[in-house]
């Protein structure tokens, strides 16, 4: 258990690196200009500015449910909260999926259009393993605490 710990409260910490980190390189498909980067906190500060609802969802999804669902484990880890609750936990976590579906989304239509060219960056792959480790940790933790 001392593992699955340390690898939440790891978690823990590196969500906000993923929040700020490039997850991709977008720019106009034209040799002279740059490519601009885009994080999960630049594209929420984008949204803000166009899209409200959308905004609020995409926080929700990429910022609150997983830092939600790692401290309600660190909770029940640290026997601060009941077991009970590792189902509707753990499905926080599932809901952070949909911000990567976003983006994988996002890259796909940008692509296809041909205006635009886009990179994925090292920041897409840090929040993608934040996820899936955030998801593995707390089927983990629901199996240790069952048996």
């Amino acid at each position: 258990m001392t593992w699955l710990r340390a690898a939440n409260l790891a978690l823990i910490a590196l969500f906000p690196v993923a929040w700020f980190a490039p997850l991709l390189r977008a720019g106009i498909n034209l040799p002279l200009f740059g490519m601009d980067e885009i994080s999960v906190v630049s594209g929420l500060q984008s949204l803000w500015e166009t899209d409200v609802l959308l905004a609020l969802l995409v926080t929700f999804f990429a910022i609150f449910a997983p830092v939600l669902k790692l401290l309600g484990i660190a909770l029940v880890q640290f026997g601060l909260m009941r077991r009970k609750v590792l189902p509707m936990i753990n499905l926080l976590g599932k809901l952070a999926m949909a911000d990567i579906f976003l983006i994988a989304l996002y890259i796909v239509v940008v692509k296809g259009a041909g205006i635009a060219r886009v990179e994925t960056a090292w920041g897409l792959y840090l929040f993608t393993f934040c996820v899936l480790a955030s998801l593995a940790v707390g089927l983990l933790t629901m199996k240790r605490e069952r048996g």
